[in-house]
Order: C-alpha cells, then structure tokens, then sequence
C-alpha cells in the first residue's frame, strides 16, 4: 500500500474539517483507494484547536521549515485563507517538490501563473477543487470529464451568502439589510461581507472555472463585476411577476474567439434549474459542445462539504505519478483583445416616473432611437404622484442600454432609473 505523508497549514474552519475526514475516513480512504494518508504535520499557532481537535501535539508547529524540510511529506494543504503568507508558503512547498492542495480562490485566481511556474519546476501537482463551489467537483469535471468537449458557456451560482440573502428576499420579503444581518449571525457571511456581496468571491472563482474551461488564462481584471447590495425587494417580488428568479450569477462564454466573463444579479426564467438553487446552495450549469448541457448542484461552503474536496484531492494526488499542467498560465500577460468589454443581454429596467401625460412616449422614443426593442412595458398601479415603469428588452448591448437610460433620466418626467438588472436565458 502506498504511504503519503500530508501537511495541513491551518486549523480554521476547513482546516478543521480537512483533518476530522483524515482521521475518520483514514482505513475508508486505505481499503477503497491503497493509500495510507499520514498526517505528518501540522502548520498552527493556536494550539486550543489543535487539543479541541484531538491533533497530537507532536506534530504541530509554527515554522514551515519544518513542512519543507520533511521529505516524506508529499502533499501540503493550505487553509490560511488571503494572500499572504499563503502564497509564499505554497511557491515554497511546489519548489521543494510537493503537490499542494487549496480552497484559496482569491490567492489562487491572481497567482496561479507563479504557482504553475513553481510546480513545472520543482515537479509537484496544483490541485484546487475545493477553491470553487465547496464540496462540488466542477474542476474535476471541466479538467477530467469534459475532455470531448468544447466547453461554449458557464453559468453557476457559486456564492452561498448572496444565494441565502436573495433566497430570503424572494421567499420572505425581508429586505437586504435584514437578510445580511441574518447572514452574519447564522456565519454565512463575515463581519465585513464586502467579498461576498460586491461579487470579489464569486469573481475569483469565475476567473478559474472561465480559464480551465476555455483554455486560456482569464485575469480577475477582465472580468466585470456587480454585487448585490443596491437590490430591492420590490424589484425581487416584479420580477416574480414577470416569471423570474433573481441570482448572482458568474457567467462566462466564449465566442468567435473571445471570452465573455462577468459577475452580477440575473433574472433567468422560473423554470431554469439554476432557480431553484435555494439558501446557501451551489450549482454550476455548464454547456458543451458534445455533451450539451450538465449542472452539478451541492453544498458551497462548511467545513466538511469543504473538507470533502480537499480530501479528494489530496486522494487523487497521492495517486498520480505525473501531475496536470497548465500551460496558458505560463506566458505573458493575456491580450485585452481576447475579451469581450461590451456583452449583450436582455435587461429588467424599472423608472419611477411622474404620473403625467407623454411620459411614456418619451420614454419609448428614445428607447427607439437608440435601437432598444421592448418584450414588454408593466405601468403599476400609482400610490402616489410617482409611479413604477418597468420595462423588458429583448436583447441588445450594453453600452447602448447604459447610452439609452442616460438619456432617459434626463427626461421631463423621469425622477430616477431605480433599478437595471440582466436577464439571463
């Protein structure tokens, strides 16, 4: 039976999980799997954990030398979380010949080029399935289960705390400020959500399913992104009406050669399978060209569905002689013109107006003379001398609806543009 020697660096959350599935599932993973996984060491400051979790102290440190030096370690886990030292620690670990294993999205999507260079150069494998979707296996899936396909379209809804907060909106009613609360007290969310609800997580990780998926680096940077603090319920409870959820969504395609990536709230049909994706749930809906259409749907965060990812693939790299390369992630910076800036969508618009007579009409003529055609115009009831246009489009670009309603809150009789949402088919 073949022995792996594993470091964990971190006993947070994850960290945590990661090492109960070690010790629990240990003679599981050796009967099904032939390998008799040692926790070797463990890379942790907090030595209350480490007793709460049952480690042997003997094994914990504070010194990476420690981890780097060993050679029977052969596979480090990192769960610091951030930038630093988690960088420095993994280009250390690849250069000394170990595979990593991480669920830092944030570190991995700005750094994977400097990771691929330390793992060709010291032979070790970069494994990251945990860094997208929680326990979901999409990156086995686009590097080992798609190899017949050219993957067209990615959509997921990869954010469990945007997911819970516009799950209770749409359910409840309650408004934003009231779900996040509930959001921070269940742990769903940080003291600081800023990562989750302004679309940075859900931006990493579209950039690291985008760049497996098409084959080619795609930077943070080239991806927009739109968070979902400025979304009111009543726009939740129209779009109901109209027939649709609302979703952050990472979205991604590429077409004619250029990528299209970007993060933002979506209403897509009440009948897609990504709307009922419900509280802190994942799913991530991929198209390819042979295969059609497939969507893996499962917990995104926790420290065992987490964990189960870390797990497998610490199990799948103590079992490769020859780790996967990612050659795009070598090279120079990619070219600006590869990317799509300008996408197309249809779009939710909702302008509160004054309740009088050309109104509409003004409306619609500039809507016309900017090329913008209209799927369906909704005036609702006035409760006062203000009162709510909501407006559909079919499909048209961007920067002409961005052009268009410029113009439109200019307008005699249009107090604001209160709300501008994408529709996703």
């Amino acid at each position: 039976m073949k022995k792996v020697g594993v470091a964990l660096l971190g006993l947070g959350v994850v960290g945590g999980g990661t090492y109960t599935i070690l010790r629990d599932k240990h003679d599981y993973i050796a009967e099904n799997e032939g390998i008799d996984i040692e926790i070797r060491c463990v890379l942790e400051k907090n030595l209350d954990r480490a007793r709460e979790l049952g480690v042997d102290p003997a094994i914990v440190t504070t010194d990476i030398e420690r981890v780097l030096g060993d050679p029977d370690i052969a596979v480090v886990a990192e769960f610091f979380g951030g930038i630093e030292p988690a960088r420095t620690f993994l280009i250390r670990s690849l250069e000394a010949g170990k595979s990593i294993v991480t669920a830092n999205k944030e570190m991995f999507s700005k750094h994977w080029h400097e990771l691929e260079a330390a793992a060709q150069k010291g032979g070790g494998g970069l494994y990251f399935e945990a860094s997208c979707a929680g326990g979901i296996p999409i990156i086995r899936t686009l590097t080992d289960g798609m190899q017949g396909n050219a993957v067209t379209s990615i959509k997921g809804i990869v954010n469990g705390t945007t997911n819970y907060i516009l799950s209770r909106m749409s359910d409840e009613g309650v408004d934003y400020a009231a779900c996040l609360k509930d959001a921070q007290a269940l742990g769903y969310a940080e003291a600081d959500p800023t990562a989750d609800v302004e679309g940075f997580d859900a931006m990493y990780k579209n950039s690291i399913l985008s760049s497996l998926a098409y084959k080619r680096r795609v930077p943070v940077d080239m991806i927009y992104r739109e968070g979902i603090s400025h979304i009111a319920v009543e726009d939740i409870n129209y779009g109901k009406e109209l027939g649709y959820t609302l979703k952050l969504l990472a979205v991604s395609k590429c077409q004619g050669g250029k990528v299209e990536a970007r993060v933002h709230p979506a209403f897509l049909p009440a009948g897609h399978p990504l709307s009922g994706v419900k509280g802190s749930f994942n799913a991530v809906f991929v198209h390819g060209d042979s295969v059609d259409d497939i969507m893996l749907y499962g917990r995104g965060a926790g420290a065992l569905p987490t964990g189960s990812a870390i797990v497998s693939d610490i199990v799948f790299a103590a079992g490769k002689c020859a780790h996967r390369r990612f050659p795009w992630e070598l090279g120079s910076e990619p070219d600006a013109s590869a990317f799509a800036s300008d996408f197309s969508s249809r779009y939710y618009i909702r302008l509160m107006v004054s309740d009088e007579e050309g109104t509409l009409s003004r409306i619609a003529g500039v809507f016309g003379n900017n090329g913008v055609s209209l799927a369906s115009v909704v005036q609702k009831e006035a409760e006062s001398s203000e009162v709510a246009v909501i407006f559909v489009t079919h499909e048209t670009r961007e920067s002409v609806i961005k052009k268009a309603l410029a113009e439109i809150g200019q307008l005699s009789g249009v107090d604001k543009v209160a709300a501008l949402i994408r529709v996703e088919e």
